[in-house]
């Protein structure tokens, strides 16, 4: 009796790296906070995206390429077709900086920051300046539209975000600590 050969499947570094966090549906402790807030409506929902995030690179693998070359400009063309598809035919009239899913930062205040008579200018300057809530807002927009939950993927990746977030500021702090110019 002979068996078939198994398939030898790909797993990226991303992937591995991914792995190493948990799965599992958000807790309530784990939905405070600013943005523990912005992803919490989405942890009851049970409809998912029909192509997670890992699975994204074999299923549209041209669109996976050019967004990694120039992700900037990827997310400013993801935001209006999320816009458009949500209100069609809306153009950026519907834009505001990371259309107020994460309130605001510094003396930026989504809707107060030019976008209604520079929406287009303001868009590229989010994608460029905030490319991770850009990217999670172009997400989120179709998650509302939708009613789409956090798949096992979305959790992963958020959990290493806040991990590496956490990572960055504790280096931060040592570098305030030493004097590493010699």
């Amino acid at each position: 009796l002979t068996h078939p050969p198994l398939k030898k499947q790909k797993i990226s570094i991303s992937t591995m790296c991914l792995c190493c966090f948990s799965g599992e549906k958000m807790s309530r402790e784990d939905m405070k906070g600013k943005y523990g807030e912005a992803y919490g409506p989405y942890a009851d929902f049970d409809r998912m995206y029909d192509v997670t995030m890992c699975q994204a690179p074999c299923a549209e693998p041209c669109c996976w390429c050019s967004t990694m070359i120039c992700l900037p400009c990827a997310q400013v063309k993801m935001r209006y077709m999320a816009l458009n598809h949500v209100n069609p035919g809306s153009g950026w009239n519907d834009y505001k900086c990371c259309q107020g899913y994460f309130g605001s930062c510094c003396c930026c205040e989504p809707g107060n920051c030019g976008e209604s008579t520079c929406p287009c200018p303001c868009m590229c300057c989010e994608a460029c300046c905030c490319i991770g809530p850009a990217t999670s807002v172009n997400s989120m927009i179709i998650r509302d539209k939708y009613h789409l939950g956090l798949d096992e993927d979305d959790l992963r990746l958020i959990r290493c975000s806040n991990c590496l977030f956490f990572f960055s500021v504790c280096l931060s702090c040592i570098g305030i600590c030493f004097n590493w110019d010699g």
